[in-house]
């Protein structure tokens, strides 16, 4: 079997990809060292854990099984649509646009010219790109999960009453009630916990999911989303904006005038209400790096441990076979912790999230 069906099939990062991949290391005779094309870790991981303008399902021989999604774009004003397949797995050109390949545009869409010996080069303005790609389509999946979760677990409750919940109503009251009690109450107080409690029950949710189907082996699994990080982006930035617009006058206050401070560190240079100010964008940015660097180091390391097998198998193959034992029993540990981080994360974020709202309503009285 060719290395390039190879990294199709280690593509996917998950146990039961990791046990097949196991098993025809072992029962087939790849000759790694004779193989033209060398194998090349970073360039796999990076695949894997990047975004495309394509959902790929599997590898059969030469033959990738793909599911194609449509390609949006705006190009000097004029309105472009047609679907990724087109693009024939990033092979060829279509309509004058194509995948690119160089390094300043890698993997994004850029629209190509041909010069006088038929050359394509690449323009360097790049279209306005509003493609449904796998990161985008995994949302939509994953809200919609949510979505039909929820409605079914309401309908429940309005059937049966909230003092016998049935099917997934009993199995995620406990997460939920852990949510409220733990994290919103806690934190925000139990007064105006209310107010904030569907948004950290979304927030909390939706990671949490997302988390879980990037370890999902086959669609709609397999998505590194929450390592995206256009969206820990967004949601730290709900994050701030609710913190904002909540926030009391004796939270402004603390921020521009801290009281117990020395005058001399606000008069003549403004420092502290310099650090306050920076310090109410960098909770946020926190937020955002946080979720993005455990999930995204989570998918490098596991993947890294899988890519020892084929370094090692193209120096020698019976080392890459012996290699393999060790990197499958890694692999197998790095998903089984992976399971943990995803709720580790999603709660961190949620708990952050309630700490900010907490602090933003806090009512200070004045010390007599």
């Amino acid at each position: 079997m060719r290395i390039t069906c190879m990294k199709r099939i280690i593509k996917n990062k998950n146990i039961i990809g990791t046990i097949l991949l196991f098993l025809v290391l072992q029962f087939n005779n790849m000759a790694l060292a004779g193989e033209k094309e060398k194998f090349n870790a970073g360039e796999m991981i990076v695949e894997h854990i990047s975004d495309a303008y394509e959902w790929h399902i599997v590898t059969v021989g030469e033959t990738h099984v793909s599911i194609p999604l449509p390609v949006i774009l705006i190009y000097n004003g004029e309105f472009k649509t047609f679907c990724s397949s087109n693009f024939n797995h990033g092979t060829t050109s279509y309509q004058d646009f194509k995948i690119s390949e160089e390094a300043a545009h890698k993997g994004k869409i850029v629209h190509i010219s041909k010069d006088a010996r038929g050359k394509e080069i690449e323009d360097e303005n790049l279209p306005y790109d509003f493609s449904i790609t796998k990161n985008v389509m995994s949302l939509f999946i994953s809200v919609f999960l949510i979505l039909l979760l929820f409605l079914t677990i309401s309908r429940s409750y309005k059937k049966r009453g909230m003092a016998s919940p049935k099917g997934f109503a009993s199995l995620l009251e406990p997460i939920i009630l852990f949510v409220r009690d733990d994290i919103a109450k806690s934190s925000i107080g139990e007064k105006k916990y209310e107010r904030y409690l569907p948004f950290l029950l979304t927030v909390f949710f939706f990671i949490f999911l997302n988390n879980l189907l990037g370890l999902v082996p086959f669609f709609p699994g397999g998505v590194n989303l929450t390592g995206n990080i256009a969206i820990t982006l967004t949601l730290a930035v709900f994050t701030f904006l609710i913190t904002s617009f909540s926030a009391n006058k004796a939270y402004w206050k603390h921020v521009i005038n801290a009281p117990g401070v020395p005058w001399w560190l606000k008069l003549p240079i403004p420092l502290m209400p310099i650090v306050e100010i920076v310090g109410l964008f960098t909770k946020p940015f926190v937020l955002m790096v946080r979720l993005f660097a455990n999930i995204t180091a989570g998918h490098i390391i596991a993947l890294g441990f899988i890519s020892l097998i084929f370094i090692f198998g193209e120096m020698n193959v019976a080392l890459g076979y012996g290699v393999s034992v060790v990197s499958v029993i890694f692999y197998v540990f790095m998903g089984l912790l992976e399971l943990l981080v995803a709720f580790i994360q999603a709660y961190v974020f949620t708990l952050l999230s309630a700490l900010y709202f907490g602090m933003a309503i806090e009512e200070h009285h004045k010390e007599h």
